[in-house]
């Protein structure tokens, strides 16, 4: 019995040797050992953070002024009656336009008219009896005082058929300038005084409007400097404009300089009081740009991380000026230079780099 035992304990230590055998080849044949070969390119793969990176771009920009202000009418008043009176007509209506010298509204005339042909016989009789003096002073029958009398007369009444003349043409309100009528405050029949309101009159035909800039822009500033403009009712559209006028003095709350501009209006879609954004466009540099994302700011200070020759990179600090359209001017870096645009947390002075071939600025 203990025979038969021992025997099966042996058979038993032998199947578990090949069991083992066995199953070492089975997982060696799904999974084998990496080669010498591979064990060598991982050891030979390149070093460094991989980044992103940019030239330093040369560029030619204008530097602008932003400013703000609102338009204004080139000539703009408000019609007020000269005389007393019942209006008899009113000859426009509200919101066309006017040419300069038109009649608007006309008042009452007919008591003036009578008073003019009273006038106007009083003159014809002064003047008969001023040549008669003439004839009779000249035949010596009267003196020369009574002949002066007689032509004193006539020019007084020359003066009285002027007078009523002139009021006459005032009791028109014409149209002082091209423009576009606004709203009546008067109706037909209605009695105003002088001074009374009647209508407002605005030539919008070409707009203009009062902004002020910093004073160190003074010396860039200079009459036809080229403006854009942009109104927030019309969003997306760009209007053009230029520097009409300078004032002589500046603002002494501000320290700024008032100017003032000119903006043509042809088809009449900006009106006066509307809000406006300018911008200037003053003289214009050469200047280095660098991606706004190339920037890594660190308290008041900008820096930059520049790629050396060796892909080591350094951290310098430039000075950035203009920005424009995702570009950003900067001085401290060479034209040659190539600078982070990704990846600037990863890195720091001495780290080494790795990067797909240069952008370029457009």
């Amino acid at each position: 019995m203990k025979k038969w035992l021992w025997w099966g304990l042996i058979v038993l230590v032998i199947g578990v040797v090949f069991l083992y055998i066995g199953a070492r080849g089975l997982v060696q044949d799904f999974m084998p050992t990496p080669s010498t070969t591979a064990v060598s390119a991982a050891t030979d793969e390149p070093k460094g953070v991989w980044v992103e990176v940019a030239a330093v771009s040369p560029q030619r920009l204008a530097q602008q002024v932003t400013a703000v202000g609102s338009l204004l009418a080139q000539d703009s008043v408000l019609l007020r009656a000269e005389t007393g009176g019942r209006i008899a007509h009113i000859f426009f209506d509200e919101g066309r336009s006017a040419r300069q010298g038109e009649v608007l509204v006309q008042l009452d005339i007919d008591l003036l008219e009578a008073e003019l042909q009273q006038a106007q016989a009083n003159l014809q009789l002064a003047d008969s009896r001023a040549r008669r003096a003439q004839q009779l002073s000249r035949e010596g029958f009267i003196s020369a005082q009574a002949m002066d009398e007689s032509l004193s007369e006539r020019n007084v009444a020359a003066a009285q058929v002027n007078i009523i003349k002139t009021k006459i043409a005032k009791s028109q309100i014409t149209a002082p300038f091209d423009g576009v009528l606004g709203l009546r405050h008067v109706s037909v029949g209605d009695y105003i005084s002088a001074g009374s309101e009647v209508v407002g009159m605005a030539s919008i035909d070409q707009l203009q409007v009062d902004f002020r800039v910093p004073e160190q822009y003074l010396p860039l500033v200079q009459v036809g400097t080229p403006i854009q403009l942009r109104l927030d009712s019309q969003p997306g559209q760009v209007f053009t404009a230029q520097v009409n006028a300078i004032s002589p003095q500046l603002d002494e709350q501000g320290r700024a300089v008032v100017l003032r501009a000119k903006v043509s209006n042809p088809d009449f879609t900006m009106r006066p009081g509307q809000f406006a954004r300018l911008t200037l466009a003053l003289a214009e540099e050469d200047v280095l740009v660098v991606p706004e994302t190339a920037l890594s700011p660190s308290g008041q200070a900008q820096y930059v991380y520049r790629v050396g020759p060796d892909n080591v990179v350094e951290r310098i600090e430039v000075r950035v000026g203009l920005r424009r359209d995702g570009w950003v001017q900067v001085s401290g870096l060479m034209p040659t230079d190539v600078v982070l645009v990704s990846g600037l947390q990863k890195v720091q002075t001495g780290t080494l780099v790795r990067y797909e071939p240069l952008t370029t600025a457009s």
